[in-house]
């Protein structure tokens, strides 16, 4: 099967399939895109939850979730959602370093410093004390945004991680710390209750039911053109039992199927062939 479709595919890889399904964009690009953003309970209760802990001026509060069920659509959404100008966000996308180099790197984000200072733990929470206390004196509540937390390795990180809360505005925190990550950052918090304390609310993002799956297709499609169904009724159910209603294997494998659709002129795209893509194109099979 593959060998054949690849062959049609490269007789025709300067036709899209977006041209074929009049499609005005990829419906399933992994990107964050508030345009076809599906607002499902899930991500909707953890934008909720975690607005509160921000705009309320908590100390910490953590987006935990499997791999592939949204953390970077839900953060994106929120910082889309809070004023700029009130709640300025440092991103640190990875914080696998050591804890100087971490908090050189956060002082850095702060600041927007493109030349990164000296790596000295003082010099580095000096620079961030000053940047919240100037905050402060002009209404701005910063939030610092952890993502891949899981990562951080040493229980010091951490620990240097709360003493920043210490910095208090008014007997409030001066700054929220928000730590997303995977699973497995539940089990490494409960090890450090005097940080898992600080957290105002705990935000666990589980995968879309089969209604959610079904929905969030549509909504995809429907958000980037499709002028008639797509996927049959059965398709979509496929779709929940193969992916587990997991948004980023949704994603690939709903790409894959429009390609496939594409390749073999399909009209619609029925569970039998959503199984068989599932099977050639995403599960590893022995040699």
């Amino acid at each position: 099967m593959w060998r054949e479709l690849s062959n049609r595919l490269s007789e025709a890889d300067e036709v899209m399939y977006e041209t074929y399904w009049q499609l005005h964009h990829k419906p399933f690009e992994g990107a964050v895109d508030p345009r076809s953003y599906y607002p499902g309970e899930p991500h909707q209760a953890a934008i909720l939850k975690l607005r509160y802990a921000i705009e309320n001026r908590r100390g910490a509060a953590l987006l935990c979730g499997p791999s592939g069920t949204g953390k970077t659509l839900v953060g994106g959404m929120l910082r889309a959602a809070l004023d700029p100008d009130c709640f300025p966000i440092a991103h640190l996308v990875f914080p696998q370093m050591p804890t100087a180099e971490l908090l050189c790197h956060l002082a850095d984000e702060m600041e927007q410093n493109t030349a990164s200072g000296a790596p000295g733990t003082r010099g580095s929470i000096r620079r961030i004390e000053r940047f919240l206390a100037h905050s402060a004196e002009h209404g701005r509540h910063p939030v610092l945004l952890l993502d891949e937390a899981h990562l951080i390795g040493p229980p010091e990180t951490f620990e240097a991680l709360r003493l920043l809360l210490n910095f208090e505005v008014d007997g409030r925190p001066g700054l929220t710390l928000l730590l997303v990550g995977q699973t497995a950052l539940l089990p490494m918090l409960q090890r450090m209750p005097a940080l898992e304390e600080r957290l105002a609310v705990k935000s666990l993002l589980r995968a879309f039911t089969e209604r959610e799956t079904g929905e969030y297709v549509a909504h995809r499609l429907q958000v980037s053109g499709a002028p008639a169904t797509i996927f049959e009724p059965e398709a979509t159910a496929t779709l929940y039992g193969l992916t587990q209603g997991v948004p980023r294997r949704i994603n690939r494998l709903c790409d894959l199927a429009l390609l496939i659709g594409y390749a073999e002129q399909l009209t619609t795209i029925g569970a039998e062939h959503v199984e068989s893509v599932a099977e050639e194109l995403v599960a590893v099979a022995p040699e």
